[in-house]
């Protein structure tokens, strides 16, 4: 149950100058400032909803919602105003603002709200996330990744094969991090695909060329078809209707919860995660962590989504111990708040622009530019940002304004091409992008 909206402030605006900071749920939500005559970007139809939005909450049109943060800069010479959750390792709540009388923006919220002013909307953004007093993060190690070239077709020999070309290629490459693709199913992670013969193996290769292995999982999806859902259906996040709580849609399935609640769930996740850390992996990619923060019916009716969620990436954290490095995709923002050392800051890029979508949660350069630059106020403060792979290869459309984009961040630097097909330009980018991160 979503609590009902009541008044917080009502702001005078020159709504030809205004601009209005939505901030999205997760990381793929669109984040930014518009203008009071835009239309901000909104899901497209109900599974990206639940995959790239907050599920359950609909917003009304012509009006602006930011999760848990919004700000304004009225426009007229007066200080920009946030309003921003009060506690938001406890709740999250929804701040609207609506454009009245022509001049008069009213602000309202389903929960509680402090508000500051500031001199510039990623300025107080950045105030506020200062007082949160985390410390500050590690740097981030420069990395390369599987996923743009090869998707979930990767094989063992492509891993071998870049891992060769990046002493071939002289790339200060400091972590090899294997994506989507080695594992059976979403679940069973530690059953290999008929692609891979051995992650132990890899690791070792990799380490043996004085590189470090990375590895990605998404730790809260189970994949309907798995070993895991057949033989485990009470590690699965039901209903209120009694059937599974819905995950969304991909690769094919309609996916389902882990409840890392249910003490068999926690104690195999556990295993996973130390298992991989036994092997040789120490960065460690958890992607659509949305899943873990969905409402649903757990084995402790106690625990609320949220907490449920901040529990289980402390169980990961553990599993893996300090020192290893976790970069945190597709994750609620603000209840991951002290729990990651990097965090993905936009939707998936692409190897197009994709500048005319509707719905900006959909992979692309632009929607990933337009999120990644209206959340530039986190990093350094809440986390690394990631900004999403560079990706330099001749095929890629418009790689020069990417790059650009990439590089502007100042954040985690990772390449995702096959290196044999990098140009002399791709190649000159590349190593002054990873060349260039702070180590």
């Amino acid at each position: 149950m979503h609590n009902p909206f009541t008044p917080v402030a009502s702001v005078s605006v020159d709504p030809r100058r205004a601009r209005v900071h939505e901030e999205g749920w997760q990381s793929w939500s669109p984040s930014g400032a518009y203008a009071l005559g835009e239309r901000p970007f909104r899901a497209t139809n109900d599974n990206w909803a639940t995959v790239c939005y907050r599920p359950g909450v609909t917003v009304p049109e012509g009006t602006f919602q930011g999760e848990g943060l919004l700000a304004l800069d009225p426009g007229d010479g007066s200080p920009v105003r946030l309003w921003a959750a009060t506690d938001p390792l406890s709740g999250v709540p929804s701040v609207r603002l609506v454009l009245t009388d022509g001049d008069v923006a009213e602000v309202s919220a389903d929960g509680p709200v402090k508000e500051w002013t500031g001199t510039g909307i990623q300025s107080v953004l950045g105030d506020w996330a200062d007082s949160l007093g985390l410390p500050a993060p590690r740097p981030a190690p420069t990395v390369w990744c599987s996923w743009y070239e090869y998707f979930t077709a990767v094989t063992e020999d492509d891993i071998h094969e870049n891992l060769r070309a990046m002493d071939t290629l002289d790339l200060p490459v400091d972590v090899v991090q294997i994506d989507d693709g080695y594992q059976k199913a979403l679940g069973d992670w530690l059953t290999l695909s008929g692609r891979f013969r051995s992650r132990a193996g890899i690791a070792d290769a990799i380490r043996a060329r004085g590189r470090r292995a990375g590895i990605w999982t998404a730790p809260f999806l189970v994949d309907p078809a798995s070993d895991l859902a057949a033989e485990h259906p009470e590690w699965l996040v039901r209903a209120e209707d009694g059937d599974f709580a819905h995950a969304g849609r991909n690769w094919g399935h309609d996916l389902r919860v882990l409840d890392t609640t249910h003490p068999g769930a926690a104690a195999y996740l556990t295993e996973v995660f130390r298992t991989l850390r036994a092997e040789g992996y120490d960065y460690f990619k958890v992607d659509f962590l949305y899943a873990g923060a969905l409402d649903g019916v757990r084995h402790d009716t106690g625990t609320d989504a949220l907490t449920a969620y901040r529990d289980g990436i402390r169980l990961i954290r553990e599993a893996i111990g300090p020192d290893a490095y976790l970069l945190g995709c597709g994750a609620p923002m603000l209840p991951s708040l002290g729990l990651f050392d990097a965090m993905r800051v936009s939707p998936d890029t692409a190897p197009h622009r994709r500048p005319e979508a509707d719905d900006h949660s959909q992979p692309g350069q632009d929607p990933a530019e337009f999120t990644g630059t209206g959340r530039q106020w986190q990093h350094g403060r809440l986390w690394i940002n990631d900004p999403d792979c560079l990706m330099a290869r001749p095929a890629v459309e418009t790689r020069e304004r990417w790059a650009a984009h990439v590089e502007a961040t100042g954040g985690l630097m990772a390449s995702s091409d096959r290196l044999l097909s990098l140009d002399e330009w791709g190649v000159a980018t590349t190593r002054r992008l990873l060349g260039g991160a702070a180590r």
